[in-house]
Parts: C-alpha cells; structure tokens; sequence
C-alpha cells in the first residue's frame, strides 16, 4: 500500500494515491505514479494541482536538461503526470503531454555467447545464486519474476513435460515457459538444501549464513531472495569472468532469446516465453544472432547462383 505519510501534505496528492487505487496497475506502478506527482510539488514546493501547464512543460525540461532522464523514466514521468492532471483533476486542453515525445531505444542489447555464459555460471560460487542465474538463462525470465518463483509454480503438461508457471509478470500477466527434466532436477537438488515450504530461493535470515546455510534458518524466511543481490552477484561473476561491464543480469534474458532462436525456435513462441505483449518487440533479436546471417548469406549464395 502507499505510504500514507508521503502523500498528506497536499489534500491533491492524497486524492490522486486514493484515485490510482481505483486503477488496475500493479502496486509498484502506483506507488512510482504517486512518487512522481510528489517530486513534481516538492520542486514547485506547492500544491501540485495549482501549478499551470507552462509550469508543468518547464518541470519536463527539468528532468530532461538538468536531471538527465533517460526514456523509461521520462515515459513514467509523463505517464503519471497525465494521469494526475488529466484523469483524476481533468484540467481542459492542455497540449503538453503530446508535446513530451519519447523516441523509442535504438541501441541493440548486448548478448553473450553461450561459451560466455557458461563462464559466468561457473564463476558462481554460491548454490543458490548459480541456481536463479542458471534458471534465468534457461527460462528468460526477468530477475524480479525469478526471485519470486514458488514450488507450486512448477507444472507438468498432458504429456508430462515440466513447465514453469510464471505468476504477475511484466503488466500483472501470467505465462508458462517450458523446462527441461535436466533443469527440473537441478532446482530440485537445490531446494532440498533448504525445503523451505514456498519459497524456491528464500532470502537469507539473520541465522543463515552465506555458507553455512543452516536448513532450519532458511526454512523460516518469511520473503524470498532480493533482487540487488542477484544483481551484486552477477556482477562479481561478470568480473571473475572477464566479461563486457555492460552484461547485467537481464543480458540472460536476451541470451535465452537469441540463443533459442539460433536453435531454430520460432519468434512467437519466444515471444510468448518472453511474454512480451506484442510481437514487434521480440524482433530485435534477430537482429542479433550470427546465425541467422550466415544462414541468410548462404541463401543469398544460392539466389546468386541461379542468376549468374
């Protein structure tokens, strides 16, 4: 829920905390949206539904010039500032969330090569961190989906093929990502140093030790794993590895993808794997297997031939 102590100060602020309430986003979309439209007062140092919509178009150039905002941050930005302004105050006419234009990342991301990955996994030192990285890779899920994986989450088919049930992804959706028997095996031997009843990667507690890990301590973690220190760990290993500073541990997830695709998978079933929502954002990968472009230039081959 949202804090309540942050939003008292303006009687606009604690309306619009009460109005994204009544909104089907998840809680951290409305937490950042009532965030935003607080930050928004605190820099005027007034109640932000006073402000006019010059005010509001200088605060922008504010986080563009002066705050260096990049795209996602801008987007969320304005995003949760539209929503204030025009869905829970409904001023009339204003122009200057259409003037806020986004451009769209043209950078590819980076992907490692599966020799690459292996290298990092091995440079893990700790089960359970080879063990979330391990299943990221194998699943492409994001490090926030990973952490929160339960062993209820853990399915068969009608054939009998084991699939994970990934629970309020990305946009509060759920999907199913296959596994392997292998993978299975490996998180199983994993949990069975710990058994804790829900969680698959429960979070250190004050008795269990990085590597003593006593059975009992882990078995009373009332959360699961943080996502910073999965994240710290990647980056040890990246080092340890001797890996580009730009891999972090969502490059996994872009290394399923392209990785799968190599395989000959197609782009809808990665898409859905993915769950992402449309299928114009899964093209980017093939943009980034080699793969693929010998195979095209052996076509391109074959094409010329015919016509020389």
């Amino acid at each position: 829920m949202i804090n309540t102590t942050t939003v008292s100060t303006y009687p606009s602020l604690a309306k619009f905390a009460d109005f994204v309430q009544l909104k089907d986003y998840r809680q951290p979309t409305k937490d950042e949206y009532v965030r935003y439209v607080r930050k928004l007062g605190e820099h005027y140092a007034g109640d932000p539904a006073t402000l006019t919509e010059d005010q509001v178009r200088a605060y922008f150039l504010f986080l563009r010039q002066h705050k260096k905002f990049g795209g996602s941050a801008m987007k969320l930005a304005r995003c949760a500032l539209r929503s204030f302004f025009r869905d829970c105050w409904h001023v009339p006419a204003w122009t200057v969330f259409e003037e806020v234009r986004i451009a769209p990342p043209q950078t590819l991301p980076l992907v490692l090569s599966r020799e690459q990955v292996a290298a990092l996994l091995r440079a893990v030192t700790l089960p359970r961190y080879r063990a979330i990285l391990g299943l990221i890779y194998h699943t492409g899920l994001r490090v926030g989906e990973a952490v929160r994986i339960e062993r209820r989450d853990f399915r068969d088919t009608a054939t009998g093929a084991p699939r994970l049930h990934v629970r309020c992804g990305k946009g509060g959706k759920d999907r199913f990502v296959p596994l392997t028997p292998a993978m299975v095996e490996q998180l199983r031997a994993w949990w069975k140093t710990h058994r804790h009843p829900s969680f698959l990667f429960p979070g250190p507690t004050a008795g269990w030790r990085e590597r003593a890990q006593p059975a009992d301590a882990a078995q009373s973690a009332t959360t699961h794993l943080s996502v910073s220190a999965v994240q710290n760990t990647f980056r040890l290993a990246r080092a340890t590895a001797g890996l580009p500073v730009e891999a972090t541990v969502h490059t996994l997830r872009h290394c399923y993808a392209t990785h799968l695709l190599e395989e000959g998978v197609s782009l809808r079933l990665i898409s859905q794997y993915l769950g992402h929502a449309s299928l114009e954002t899964t093209l980017i990968y093939t943009h980034l297997t080699p793969l693929n472009e010998a195979r095209t230039r052996a076509a391109l081959a074959v094409l010329q031939r015919a016509v020389a």
